[in-house]
């Protein structure tokens, strides 16, 4: 029992690390995508391929599906793409209205989109509440992310 109780506690563990590590490779590529076409694609492909349903990964998804909007040619496409990912993003904040890193997702897409695609609403909302709950962020890499976005 001892033996099974250490592979369990090891198993949990190893995973914790893979979707930890997952994670910061997902948040220091994220600022890449919108000068990375291939970076962007391949990401979109990983974050769909993954198990994980977590808002996190969810919100990433939508996020470079929102990017990759920049990437395609065909205006519909590029519509279709960011509806979707627009979508991705507020179902995942549904889940977890009160997650700092999934506000910073929805901030710095609201921020770049153009004003007729009518996806601005929140701007100051995230940025108030990202400003007040900064300090709850463990992730270094998600800390060097947001600075840029709370500048402005």
């Amino acid at each position: 029992m001892i033996k099974f109780t250490g592979l369990l506690i090891s198993t949990t563990f190893f995973f914790m690390s893979f979707n930890s590590t997952d994670l910061d490779e997902v948040r220091t590529n994220y600022n890449k995508l919108v000068s990375n076409k291939a970076l962007c694609e391949k990401m979109i492909a990983e974050l769909m391929e993954t198990k994980n349903n977590s808002a996190t990964h969810l919100a990433y998804l939508g996020g470079s599906q929102t990017i990759w909007a920049n990437h395609v040619f065909s205006p519909i496409s590029k519509l279709h793409t960011f509806k979707e990912g627009k979508k991705n993003i507020e179902h995942a904040l549904e889940k977890e209205p009160y997650n700092i890193e999934l506000r910073f997702i929805r901030l710095s897409v609201q921020k770049n989109a153009p004003s007729f695609l009518g996806y601005k609403s929140n701007i100051n909302e995230d940025t108030e509440f990202i400003k007040e709950n900064r300090h709850q962020i463990g992730s270094a890499i998600l800390q060097k992310n947001i600075e840029p976005f709370l500048k402005d």
